[in-house]
């Protein structure tokens, strides 16, 4: 292979003849670098590629972990939220439990039952044989539905107790509209109730209550609670007190020095309602004691011995 080279200074030219390994280095060369330079050029893109892919994959990957991130967030959220209610909840039914213990001691005390029979104050006694046999799976146990559950059961027991607690009441009401007991703290019987002599004509004549003989000023105590229907002075009884007490009892306190209450007052059995005194006809100080049932005047020693069935 013959090469020609023309010199534009000079005019001339010179040929070379090259061999066959020149002529294929010079092949190498022309052909080699072209070719190197689109291997070189393709290596490049495909790397450029595979970090275009990464890239994608990789932001892919976060954006599936920031998603992934959020929702936990949320379940997070939502289970604390829901923590939060279950701890209300849980706070109010203990509230309410520790109400219906000292509910449970009001009416044990009311009942009078004996110490140990009832106690609210310590948590109940339970027991049993182990039960190994028996696997509580506790994952699938919804505390929702238990404590709604127990608010229920509390809801009955606390239904119960109050109608426990309304008879209760009821029958304390009974009792203390019971006429019974004495109208008087210290004193004795000065006249007794039916004939007698009359202390001022000295004549028979009869006696429609029972005379408490007593410390002039002392108290005159309500036998049994009700309504005062009348108070003021009456000819013959001085100073004197009315009560109703229901089931068509009326009870009156005579010769008062002073009387304490007024009509419309509710009074409680035991309570103060006059000082004892010597108006009226009378020759010293004492209280006319009466009872009257259905609005007729009766022994009011029965009443004074009477105690509760």
């Amino acid at each position: 292979m013959k090469v020609i080279l023309i010199s534009d200074k000079h005019g001339g030219s010179r040929s070379i003849e090259l061999g066959r390994w020149s002529r294929a280095l010079v092949s190498l060369c022309c052909l080699g670098f072209p070719l190197g330079m689109i291997a070189i050029g393709y290596l490049a893109g495909q790397e450029s590629a595979a970090s275009a892919v990464r890239g994608a994959a990789l932001d892919t990957i976060q954006e599936g972990l920031d998603k992934q991130s959020s929702s936990f967030d949320a379940l997070q959220n939502a289970a604390e939220l829901k923590l939060q209610a279950l701890t209300i909840n849980l706070a109010e039914l203990q509230a309410r439990m520790t109400r219906l213990d000292a509910l449970g001691e009001h009416l044990t005390a009311m009942a009078d039952l004996g110490d140990g029979e009832f106690d609210f104050s310590q948590p109940p006694a339970v027991g049993g044989p182990l039960a190994g046999e028996y696997n509580v799976d506790f994952s699938n146990i919804d505390l929702s539905s238990e404590l709604k559950l127990f608010g229920a059961r509390l809801d009955d027991r606390e239904e119960q107790l109050g109608i426990l607690g309304s008879l209760f009441q009821n029958r304390k009401l009974a009792d203390d509209t019971w006429v019974s007991g004495l109208p008087v703290r210290k004193g004795w019987i000065s006249s007794p109730y039916g004939t007698r002599t009359d202390p001022f004509t000295g004549r028979k004549s009869v006696h429609t209550g029972i005379d408490f003989a007593g410390k002039a000023g002392s108290d005159v105590l309500a036998v049994a609670s009700g309504v005062v229907t009348w108070t003021g002075r009456e000819a013959g009884y001085g100073n004197m007190v009315e009560i109703s007490h229901g089931d068509g009892y009326v009870t009156r306190y005579a010769h008062n020095k002073e009387n304490l209450v007024a009509a419309g007052d509710l009074v409680h059995k035991g309570d103060p309602i006059a000082l004892i005194g010597s108006t009226g006809r009378a020759t010293g100080s004492h209280v006319h004691y009466e009872v009257y049932k259905h609005g007729r005047p009766v022994d009011p020693s029965s009443y004074v011995r009477r105690t509760r069935r």
